[in-house]
């Protein structure tokens, strides 16, 4: 299917379909399970984000299913360490290689050249990609609301930190603010509804207000808003509604230089 008849169906859909064909096809009898595995050491994504000034997700990110492909021939070295350089406060990095481009190895290749906190952002519907996100370096998993059912997600969110791995629950209406229990790290809004791919920042600022009653009381919530993100004033107006981090890709890398538009809009904010 091209790139172009996705917009008129179910991306989500669409996705999803093919993942579970790729995970059929993993042999997951010689994906690492035991406790040879590398979960100590991990960075914390929740706390990097309360700490940080700026809050930016700076996410590596070549091709859209929308779009196609944004920085095609780009490699992460290129990028990843520029963006930590220039005051990202975490990495996301696209993993999913049919609709994104991207590649679980992005991860692996440059874990050793950054200290932040790397998100593992795929569409994640088996135990089997925790292990692999843990095992690449990745300090944390993307759980999308939308593409698992409440039980799905609650088991996959325990089997992640049994791993050392913190998650980031993506909700993208009211419907879904019951997926948020108090195991979940952080909780981002997704701006992009994922069966049209239509972007509206607004679903952030709606959403808000919602969110901060999910606050516990004993410890405050970590809100990311996700998507969309391009004017330094849009991330103030975000601040003031509660948020504390933004997560953007094609902001950056839309650019000859995503570092440095990094750079650029860090200091317009």
């Amino acid at each position: 299917m091209k790139d172009n008849d996705l917009q008129l169906t179910d991306i989500l859909g669409e996705i999803i379909k093919t993942k579970r064909q790729e995970l059929a096809a993993i042999d997951k009898s010689v994906v690492c399970r035991d406790t040879t595995l590398k979960t100590t050491g991990k960075r914390s994504l929740k706390q990097a984000l309360a700490a940080s000034k700026t809050g930016i997700i700076a996410e590596f990110k070549r091709k859209s299913p929308s779009k196609g492909w944004i920085h095609a021939d780009v490699q992460p070295e290129e990028v990843v360490p520029v963006y930590a350089a220039n005051g990202a406060a975490a990495l996301s990095i696209l993993t999913d290689e049919e609709y994104f481009g991207g590649s679980l190895d992005f991860i692996r290749r440059v874990r050793p050249l950054v200290d932040i906190p790397i998100l593992r952002k795929d569409f994640i519907i088996d135990p089997v990609q925790l292990y692999q996100a843990a095992e690449a370096g990745a300090d944390a998993v993307l759980l999308i609301a939308a593409c698992l059912s409440r039980e799905d997600c609650a088991a996959l969110t325990a089997e992640a930190h049994r791993l050392g791995l913190e998650v980031l629950l993506e909700i993208h209406s009211a419907e879904e603010l019951d997926y948020i229990t108090p195991d979940i790290d952080v909780v981002g809004v997704n701006n992009r509804h994922l069966g049209s791919f239509v972007t509206d920042v607004q679903t952030s600022f709606d959403l808000a207000p919602l969110l901060r009653r999910t606050d516990s009381g004993a410890e405050k919530r970590v809100f990311i808003s996700e998507s969309g993100i391009s004017d330094p004033e849009t991330v103030r107006q975000l601040r003031e509604a509660g948020f504390r981090g933004f997560l953007m890709g094609e902001t950056f890398m839309k650019e000859p230089d995503p570092g440095a538009a990094l750079a650029t809009f860090i200091q317009a904010l």
